[in-house]
């Protein structure tokens, strides 16, 4: 039993370390996040405005622009994610209905920004 128990320590230790230990050739460079990794790229409001459909549908939130197509029927507000499609949808994004988990997810909808 006690050699069970060491043997699973010295597992998980291995385990953090590599989970956990910096790549080599990575010293002094911050780490890149996901969204940065994309190409970004600058839509006009009437570039958002003509995907306006559960099938093709574009949001703005922020000055960002998000294609949430495959996400309008997962919506648990149902088809409340329409009524600003093709728009800025802000305001709606930040009400009070949102659980903060969206602020995690809206960032795998990212496409670009809206042209100032």
């Amino acid at each position: 039993m006690i050699l069970l128990v060491a043997l699973a320590l010295l597992l998980g230790g291995f385990l953090a370390v590599l989970l956990f230990k910096p790549k080599s050739g990575n010293k002094g460079k911050t780490q890149t996040t996901f969204n940065n990794t994309k190409a970004s790229k600058s839509y006009s409001k009437t570039d958002v405005s003509l995907h306006n459909k559960r099938t093709d549908c574009w949001i703005i939130i922020k000055n960002k622009v998000y294609d949430v197509t495959s996400y309008v029927e997962e919506h648990p507000g149902g088809d409340a994610i329409l009524a600003h499609a093709g728009d800025d949808s802000t305001e709606g994004f930040f009400g009070p209905q949102h659980a903060t988990r969206v602020f995690d997810m809206i960032d795998d909808f990212y496409i670009g920004d809206l042209e100032q």
